[in-house]
């Protein structure tokens, strides 16, 4: 998604329609300053609280909150022997989170020595998403993972006529579809549910977080005997970039047959004059 995904420009897929080169490894890094106030808390206790925040873009990786030192707990932390080496940053030192009965081990890990090209990671430290029991972006509660500001999504309406089937027998047909675009990601039909054989569709147990659409719904389809586990999704409670599709349906499964046709354009009438 964004710089680091989909054909974005530090991706592993960097476009060929620009004109010009990136001199640098096929393995890049960008950092730069997140703005607002971002918490962690673990056992009701805040353990990470910063207002000044670098988001850490890495190829082939969603973005990272790196923080100064000053801004995580200390005392909830303790030195560990566990090491990593990455060839563009360097040597990685990790520290065990402690709060009341909750371990996390090497939940937090930093640069001490950072490699040239990347001294800018020294007296920054990251935590691991899951080690915490909450994230905060000011007051409001982050699930999966804080949101890129290179990550864009646009909801519009649509006028093709979409057609779903299974096995041939139809299972939502609509002429006024809304397109979701979402950085880095192919285009996604949402269909009114008007127009969804709603019949034929079983809740599933499946559930989905995205950080910019929020927790996604899936249904299974059930055609006579046979039975299609999580073949659409719905946002019925969304966050501010999926409220247009709100109650829609999106359909994708290998099994189904889904056709995005234009209609044709009215016929208009002609009046002659005199």
């Amino acid at each position: 998604m964004s710089l680091t995904f989909g054909g974005g420009p530090l991706a592993g897929d960097a476009p060929a329609t620009v004109n010009y080169r990136i001199d640098g490894p096929a393995h890049e890094l960008y950092m730069h300053p997140f703005p607002r106030r971002v918490r962690a808390e673990v056992g009701g206790q805040t353990v990470l609280d910063t207002e000044q925040g670098h988001l850490l873009h890495e190829t082939g990786l969603t973005p990272v909150l790196y923080v100064p030192w000053e801004d995580i707990k200390r005392s909830t932390l303790t030195r560990t022997d566990h090491t990593t080496h990455c060839p563009f940053k360097g040597d990685a030192a990790y520290w065990t989170l402690s709060v009341g009965s909750r371990l996390a081990e090497n939940a937090v890990w930093a640069y001490p020595e950072p490699k040239p090209a990347a001294s800018w990671l020294r007296g920054l430290a990251a935590m691991y998403w899951d080690a915490a029991d909450a994230w905060y972006d000011e007051e409001e509660r982050v699930r999966g993972h804080l949101r890129d500001p290179f990550h864009r999504v646009d909801t519009r309406q649509s006028s093709k006529l979409v057609r779903v089937a299974l096995d041939g027998e139809a299972v939502a047909t609509t002429g006024n579809p809304k397109v979701l675009s979402e950085t880095g990601l192919p285009n996604r039909y949402y269909l009114p549910p008007e127009d969804v054989r709603r019949d034929l569709l079983v809740p599933s147990r499946t559930k989905a977080y995205c950080p910019y659409k929020g927790a996604a719904s899936y249904w299974s389809l059930r055609v006579g005997d046979r039975e299609v586990a999580d073949v659409a999704w719905s946002y019925q409670h969304p966050l501010k970039d999926a409220q247009d599709v709100r109650g829609y349906f999106c359909f994708l499964h290998d099994d189904l047959a889904v056709t995005v046709e234009h209609q044709p354009e009215p016929v208009l009438a002609h009046h002659p004059r005199g």
